[in-house]
């Protein structure tokens, strides 16, 4: 039986690595702090199956606190798979140094945890906002002109340089994965597609930022979790990053009537100011990932939205019992 330790666990794409290791019968250690960002109960709904597998330990501690997060070390783990940090562009403008502490030293602590323990494999979370203003679309990795507009953007950048350092220092096999707006069922509430979705179905005008032209690379969530999977077992070299995306740049309108689409509710829109640390376009260039991990993303974004509507229906009527949102 094989052994991951997977932060984050709890989180929106955490859940579904582990739902996806746990049918192949790993056994995993847990690690979530259940974070005030957003409901405690949120994140419960999404490990609700995973408490009845036996291969399956749920460790409730912050990374920042490395003495409590340095006792896991007497675990042997084949990998650990890194994906707690402090997310959001804005929220890292109005409170930089938190964003500092949880991503840059979380992390370090998280490497000083894979060092202890001798672990050789190591996948690290990254974000496609890394590339910051870079022009030059679709991005690609090998593209070291990096310029982040938002501190969240330059914790990114610093983890990956940070990984560098534990692989060439250390021998850790990393694997940094730049995700690109990631979407799908057990979606953050403060994310855009779920915020949006929330706004749609209650029939309250749509914030449109800008003209609403600025377009993102949106990457189903599964395909994600593929793309984990491949990376968890890669092991021809010692450190690489790669782009996990789809491929394809979907505007703001165009997002907004998809999800309308999807609830069969024409959407109110109301224009609004560009934000500060927002980039104007994200493409993610996949031919490396597709070359050495096979990496082949298969949801098409209405495919995706489709499955989120009906996940956002369900877990509407759960929380409230309602009848239909569109109804």
């Amino acid at each position: 039986m094989k052994r991951a330790l997977v932060t984050g666990a709890a989180g929106f794409i955490g859940s579904h690595l582990v739902d996806s290791l746990l049918s192949e019968n790993w056994s995993v250690t847990a690690v979530d702090n259940f974070d005030a960002f957003y409901a405690r109960e949120i994140k419960q709904r999404n490990i609700a199956g995973h408490r009845d597998f036996k291969n399956y330990s749920l460790i409730e501690l912050d990374i920042c606190d490395r003495a409590a997060l340095h006792a896991l070390g007497a675990g042997d783990y084949d990998v650990i798979v890194h994906l707690a940090a402090k997310a959001g562009v804005r929220p890292s403008i109005l409170d930089p140094f938190a964003y500092q502490q949880v991503n840059v030293i979380g992390t370090q602590n998280v490497l000083e945890l894979a060092r202890m323990c001798g672990v050789r494999q190591f996948v690290l979370a990254s974000s496609s906002s890394v590339y910051g203003v870079n022009p030059n679309v679709p991005w690609q990795e090998s593209d070291h002109v990096l310029l982040p507009i938002s501190p969240y953007a330059s914790t990114k950048v610093s983890t990956e340089l940070l990984s560098h350092v534990y692989w060439h220092l250390y021998g850790i096999r990393i694997m940094a994965l730049r995700f690109f707006t990631v979407f799908g069922p057990r979606q953050r509430p403060d994310l855009a597609i779920h915020k949006f979705a929330r706004l749609i179905a209650e029939r309250r005008p749509v914030p449109i930022y800008g003209d609403g032209s600025t377009s993102r690379d949106y990457t189903y969530v599964a395909d994600i979790v593929e793309g984990v999977r491949a990376a968890m077992e890669y092991d021809k070299t010692g450190y690489e990053i790669f782009n996990l995306g789809n491929n394809q740049a979907i505007s703001l309108l165009e997002m907004v009537r998809t999800i309308g689409d999807a609830f069969s509710l024409k959407p109110l829109l109301e224009f609004a100011p560009e934000q500060p640390g927002d980039v104007p376009q994200t493409r993610a260039d996949i031919s490396k990932a597709q070359v050495f991990l096979g990496y082949h993303p298969v949801t098409s974004f209405k495919e995706g939205i489709r499955t989120f509507a009906e996940w956002f229906e369900r877990e509407s009527v759960c929380a409230s019992g309602a009848g239909h949102l569109g109804s």
